[in-house]
């Protein structure tokens, strides 16, 4: 039963990827789904944008472990992320009418700048499609003993077919529902196992002092580790395509910037439930610490509830797995044809461009899938991602937007210094290589723009005031 409704409930999904494949006609159609998504959309695909494997699987298994401090990144994170979207970058990126975070770079600094962030930014992804990547593997081999490799692949296709046809409505159109999905699953299960422990008394006082805290440790240790935890996702994720073209597709800037509040809200609140969850299956049934503590949560599921319950978390966790995975593709896709092909092909047409974006969706699948083999960790797999994207793109973008001495030579450094110290601290095995990382990536943006100074706030606003919006 529950094995065919999942089969079901796939097919449903490549349906609605065909239904959204006859709305694109543009690249435009494909990336920003023609920039038409009412605000039930825009927040839906907002929400949706992270809130995959890591946040049902992986956070509730380091929550479970360590407590408040150990799911800093996700949820309160990437909330954080949504609420900073919302507040200072959607409305600016919005009336720039761009494709690509990459376009902003041309735009604000240089074609040389706009290749150097499409090169860091394209591989930032393939840990985070990955991630989802293994997570699905995990469930199909729980559900139906499937191998994880077979399953790591059965996934890429499942989600490249809807994503590749479909693009951006697609994924808009699928993440409305399978939100839905995702918020009537968690809470369902949440109530049951709240009922079931008898309420949050006993699951608070079961666990040990200091569990609950939020304020880490007063050494500098544990304070780098904690505000590393809060910048890495609330930071690096938004000079991400994926959050990008997400807002870029709401019907107006206005809509962007309530969809981004809203989501932050929703994410919170729903990201919440999966911990509170992880503690009830803690109480419940201890002899599961053992396992593979990501697959505590499915597991529980399985053995330990009705039909109903099942088909609603299964659904729930495909739901955000395929969400989360579809727009990870899409992003890097859009800007391998947009900043790394099209600038080399100036007669390139439309439909020729768009015929690029969708064959770069197989290759960011294919490169994903292979990263998936190596690694089985979902939340480090997940956490690459945006350490990659903080320590090299969001000083420039966001000096870009709000420094008008920002030169190009300083987005070069920026991008450049920032990764190197990070890779070499990383080389190191610094546990907070991020913070030096993010420290390079500031003082290259500052000295070299006020070393080299240029016209390129004005070129860029010239073109504003002409062009963009």
């Amino acid at each position: 039963m529950l094995l065919s409704f999942i089969g079901v409930y796939l097919l449903a999904t490549l349906a609605v990827g065909w239904w959204a494949s006859r709305r694109v006609k543009t690249t435009r159609d494909f990336v920003i789904a023609g920039r038409g998504l009412p605000l039930a959309l825009a927040a839906s695909a907002l929400f949706a944008t992270w809130f995959g494997s890591e946040t049902i699987m992986g956070s509730s298994s380091e929550f479970v472990q360590g407590g408040l401090l150990a799911v800093i990144k996700d949820p309160f994170g990437a909330s954080l992320c949504l609420l900073l979207v919302g507040r200072f970058f959607a409305r600016p990126l919005y009336k720039l009418n761009i494709l690509t975070f990459n376009d902003f770079f041309r735009r604000r600094f240089s074609r040389r700048a706009e290749f150097i962030s499409a090169v860091f930014m394209v591989p930032s992804y393939f840990g985070w499609i990955a991630a989802q990547l293994v997570a699905m593997a995990f469930v199909l081999k729980t559900l139906a003993g499937i191998e994880v490799g077979y399953g790591i692949a059965f996934c890429a296709v499942i989600v490249v077919f809807y994503t590749y046809i479909g693009g951006m409505w697609a994924v808009s159109v699928t993440d409305f529902f399978q939100s839905i999905l995702i918020i009537m699953g968690l809470l369902a299960l949440g109530w049951q196992m709240y009922h079931q422990v008898g309420g949050f008394a006993p699951v608070v006082a079961a666990q040990p002092e200091g569990f609950f805290s939020m304020v880490p440790k007063g050494d500098f240790g544990s304070i780098s580790i904690y505000i590393a935890a809060w910048i890495t996702v609330g930071f690096g994720s938004i000079p991400q395509q994926d959050i990008f073209q997400r807002v870029m597709a709401a019907r107006t800037e206005n809509t962007a910037v309530r969809a981004a509040y809203l989501a932050a809200g929703l994410y919170l609140v729903i990201g919440l439930v999966p911990l509170f969850i992880g503690l009830c299956g803690k109480l419940l049934y201890p002899d599961m610490q053992n396992d593979d503590n990501q697959m505590i949560i499915p597991r529980m599921v399985l053995e330990h509830s009705g039909m109903g319950l099942q088909i609603l978390f299964f659904g729930a966790l495909l739901s955000a797995i395929l969400s989360t995975t579809s727009g990870a593709m899409l992003a890097p896709a859009t800007v391998i044809g947009e900043n790394l092909i099209k600038p080399y092909f100036k007669d390139i047409s439309d439909k020729g461009l768009l015929r690029v974006m969708r064959l770069s969706v197989l290759g960011v699948a294919l490169c994903s899938a292979l990263m998936a083999g190596r690694e089985s960790n979902i939340f480090h797999l997940a956490e690459q991602s945006s350490s990659l994207s903080l320590v090299a793109l969001f000083v420039p973008l966001t000096a870009g937007l709000y420094w008008k001495r920002a030169s190009d030579a300083g987005a070069i450094a920026s991008v450049v210094l920032g990764m190197g110290v990070w890779i070499l601290f990383e080389f190191w095995g610094h546990e907070t290589a991020i913070l030096p990382g993010l420290l390079a990536s500031i003082s290259g943006m500052v000295l070299l723009s006020l070393l080299l100074p240029d016209g390129s706030f004005e070129r860029f606003e010239a073109w504003r005031e002409g062009e963009g919006e």
